[in-house]
Formats: structure tokens, C-alpha cells, sequence
């Protein structure tokens, strides 16, 4: 069993420095701003040869209101998941009385705790930690997580008494030499189908994810930028492996003035990337918007596949959704390839079918064919439908390879293929797209030219050859000579 590990405490105590620095990692959020961590922010770490499960959680102060009450309520939760508390505390404050609220409830809750006293560079470690004492946690460990000062004991006191990590023996006699073990392109074996769920702010994101996930997993509140990380979520569902990415709210540049809120859309451009699909949020009432369209043509150039989720259709005239259908038809024209569906996020309705089309839109990001079947496909769409003449001469596409997937990049060879025009190029995607029967993914067509291989290199003649071309100049100038001569 993997422990868990929690770090619980005050806003702007380290917790996400702590968090960083224990995975290696930058998935956390770090700023001189107290409450930049809101929902349970998960990672995974190691300890000689011990493995645990190290949880971020938002800063606790005890009189907390809208969207901190929903931010402490996520801590909680995280405390009751973990079999280890770290509860972070913050030597230059002092022992303050939120900290005191929150040691009383650890107490209450007979949790494994261990008081870390963070940021104690320049400062007498003797005199800080006695100033917790009144906490009645146990003897507490002092730290600087920015400059990794005390970590090891703190790992010593926290995971010393857990197993070692059992590591499975390779069976060597059930590899076949010589077995041809290539890999295709899939979900990794331990977190799945990654699925970013991006869009702008406030369309219902972290909704759509709770309700998928079936449970309050990220912070939900009624006011735009909620969410300012992006959290990686695993689960299993239908006896398949997930991984869900909650990310933040991406607005038109102008509009970011917030530094945090710049770290926040860094995050979702990462996430983008990161995922095998993402799913694309838009405010059914609100219609499709500009910004809405830059998002998307940045999915696509990343070369995610996509299913298309119209949150909040509840409650809609049968009007407005017809304008809203209308709409998604004449300005989405461009991902006519990614399935659509009507949801309420609040409600549950549609939810359950965005799985299916999550899993056709990878399964044709991922799939692979012969060299044989594309170039088929390639000469029925070129004598259905030839390739333009230029300078006279006539566009050749010879044959078609696969070059990678996720998304698929089709290499096409032939001559002239610089001047294809851009509408043949889209009439071979279309082709491709149709035949093997593509949903969800983009497609990526590249184009190898016939270049001759003797170019620019010059015939080494051999000796023979050599003397072989003297005598026959010789000859021929003694044939002349004879004609001149006559």
C-alpha cells in the first residue's frame, strides 16, 4: 500500500514550495500571494526506495467565506485521504491561532501528524520549534523548503516506519530472442487517456469534472478564474484507466493583468500538449465567441484530437438552440471532424456519452496502417480526382506512408509536390479521413519530393574507361580528318 502523505496548514506557509520540491517537479503554483492553491493538487514522489502519494491542499484559516470556505473544505477532505499529516506552520509568523485551530482538529481527528516549522533559515531553530510546542502535536522538525534544509529528517520522521518498495523480478526465460517488440502509440499503462477539459472561464469546467468523476473532487464557485492550476485527476471507469486535467480558465490576452492568472493559461497550454484528448468547453447561452476559436486552432496545432462539449443546454428555448446549432455549424466549419454534444454539467444530462466519443477520437489518433493501404486510398483519390498541371506538366503522387500518429502524419511521395495547392491538400485529408473512418483527431499531411540522387555529383571513370574514351576521340578525329581530306 502506497502511503499518502498531506500538507495541511495557514495560507502561504510553503506547502506548494514544500509540494515542488518533494516531487521534483513545478505542477504547483508558487507565489508570494497567500490562497494561489485552491483544489487538491496530487503528486507522486520517492524516498529511498519508498514511494508515496504527496497531496497540496489550500491554506486553512478557520473564518473562511465563499470560495476559501469551498478552498478549506477540499483540506479537510485531503486530510481524511492521507495515512501521514505534514502540518506546515511558518517560524517568522509565530504560532498564530488559525494554526492552533487547525492542531485541534488534527488532534481530534487522531491522525499521524508532524509539525513542520518552515522557513527557518537565519533564525535559532531552538527558539522556533519551542514556540510550538503548545500545539501538543509531538516533537516538530525544522525545514526551508526553498533551499531543501531539513528534508530528510522530515522524510525520516514521516516514512521511516513504511516498507521498502517490493520491485517485481524480470523473467528473462519468457523473453524470446529476437522478438520483434515495437510499440504503438497508447495510453500510458498507469494514468490512461488523458483528457485536458479546457475552455474560458466560468462555462463549467470543473463542474463537467466533478460530475464525471462522480464526487467534489476540484473547487466549484460561482466567479470566473476559479480554478488557477491545472489538476491531474486519475480514475477508473468502466474498467478503464482515466486521467482527467482540470485546467484554468484561458481569457483573451488584454485581459490578463493578474500575474498568477499568466501562470494560470502557461498551465493549460502545458496541459493541452500533455493530453491525448481534450474536451472543449463553450457556454451553450453565450454562444461561440472569437476567443473560443483561438483556443481551439491551438488544440488543433497541437495536434490533439478533440470531442466538443455545449455546457449549460438545459433550460433553453427551442429557439435559442437552434441558433445555437446554427452557429456552432457556420463558425466551427473547421472541426467538422470532432463530435459535439449537449450537456448540463449541472444536471448530469449527455455527460455519460462524452466516454464513447473520447475513445473513437483516440483509437483514430493512435491506429496505424500498412504502407500498401494508404497508398491505395492515395491512387483512388488521385484518379477520382486529379492533381492540378503546372508549368505544363502534371502533379505525380507516387505513394503514401504512414510518418507517426497521435495525430496521424501521412507522407505522400512524388514530383512537384512544392506546388500542391492547399484545396487538393484538404481533398486528400477529407479522403483519408473518410475512408478510415477518423473521428475527433486532426490529420497531418507532409509531401517528399523525387529529388535524383546523382545530382551535383560528377562520374569517376575507371582507368579502362579512360583509356576507352582517348581511342575513341582518336578515331573520330582521324574519321574527320579522312572527310577533309576527300
Amino acid at each position: 500500500m502506497v502511503p499518502v502523505i498531506a500538507l495541511v496548514g495557514r495560507p502561504n506557509v510553503g506547502k506548494s514550495t514544500l509540494f515542488n520540491r518533494l516531487t521534483r517537479s513545478r505542477d504547483a503554483i508558487v507565489g508570494d500571494i497567500p490562497g494561489l492553491t485552491r483544489d487538491r493538487q496530487y503528486g507522486e514522489a520517492k524516498w529511498q526506495e519508498r514511494s508515496y502519494i504527496l497531496i497540496d491542499t489550500g491554506g486553512i484559516t478557520g473564518d473562511e467565506e465563499g470560495i476559501d470556505a469551498k478552498m478549506a473544505e477540499q483540506s479537510l477532505l485531503a486530510i481524511e485521504e492521507a495515512d501521514v499529516v505534514l502540518f506546515l506552520v511558518d517560524a517568522r509568523d509565530g504560532l498564530c491561532p488559525a494554526d492552533q485551530m487547525i492542531g485541534e482538529h488534527l488532534r481530534k481527528r487522531n491522525k499521524t501528524t508532524l509539525v513542520v516549522v518552515n522557513k527557518v533559515d537565519h533564525l535559532d531553530e531552538n527558539i522556533a520549534l519551542a514556540e510550538f510546542s503548545p500545539l501538543g502535536l509531538g516533537a516538530a522538525v525544522a525545514i526551508a523548503a526553498a533551499h531543501g534544509r531539513g528534508i530528510t529528517q522530515m522524510l525520516e520522521l514521516s516514512l521511516g516506519e513504511f516498507p521498502k518498495d517490493i520491485v517485481d523480478e524480470v523473467d528473462l526465460d519468457s523473453i524470446v530472442e529476437g522478438e520483434d517488440l515495437k510499440r504503438v502509440p497508447g495510453p500510458d499503462a498507469k494514468d490512461g487517456i488523458k483528457i485536458a477539459i479546457i475552455g474560458r472561464p466560468n462555462v463549467g469546467k470543473s463542474t463537467l469534472v466533478n460530475r464525471m468523476l462522480g464526487e467534489q473532487r476540484v473547487v466549484v464557485f460561482d466567479q470566473p478564474g476559479t480554478t488557477r492550476d491545472s489538476i491531474y485527476i486519475p480514475f477508473e471507469r468502466d474498467e478503464e484507466k482515466y486521467t482527467l486535467i482540470d485546467t484554468a480558465g484561458v481569457r483573451r490576452r488584454g485581459r490578463i493583468s493578474e500575474e498568477v492568472e499568466k501562470f494560470s493559461v502557461v498551465k493549460t497550454l502545458q496541459a493541452i500538449k500533455d493530453a491525448n484528448v481534450v474536451i472543449f468547453v463553450m457556454d451553450a447561452r453565450e454562444g461561440v465567441v472569437d476567443h473560443d476559436l483561438n483556443l481551439l486552432g491551438f488544440a488543433l496545432e497541437s495536434g490533439r484530437a478533440i470531442v466538443i462539449a455545449l455546457n449549460k443546454w438545459d433550460g433553453m428555448q427551442p429557439s435559442e438552440r437552434d441558433y445555437a446549432k446554427k452557429e456552432l455549424e457556420r463558425r466551427l466549419y473547421f472541426v467538422d471532424f470532432a463530435d459535439i454534444h449537449f450537456i448540463s454539467a449541472l444536471h448530469g444530462t449527455g455527460v455519460g456519452h462524452l466516454y464513447k466519443s473520447v475513445q473513437n477520437a483516440f483509437t483514430s489518433a493512435i491506429t496505424r496502417w500498412p504502407t500498401n493501404r494508404l497508398t491505395q486510398i492515395l491512387e483512388d483519390a488521385v484518379r477520382e480526382h486529379q492533381p492540378p498541371m503546372i508549368a505544363g506538366r502534371r502533379i505525380k503522387l507516387r505513394y503514401a506512408h504512414l510518418g507517426g500518429a497521435n495525430p496521424p502524419l501521412i507522407i505522400i511521395h512524388g514530383n512537384q509536390v512544392e506546388s500542391v495547392p492547399k484545396g487538393y491538400v484538404r481533398y486528400l485529408e477529407n479522403t483519408y479521413r473518410r475512408v478510415l473512418k477518423l473521428v475527433g483527431t486532426p490529420i497531418r499531411i507532409e509531401f517528399k519530393g523525387g529529388d535524383n540522387p546523382y545530382e551535383g555529383k560528377k562520374n569517376k571513370l575507371s582507368d579502362r574507361q579512360v583509356n576507352k574514351k582517348r581511342r575513341l576521340i582518336a578515331n573520330k578525329k582521324k574519321i574527320e580528318k579522312r572527310k577533309k581530306s576527300k
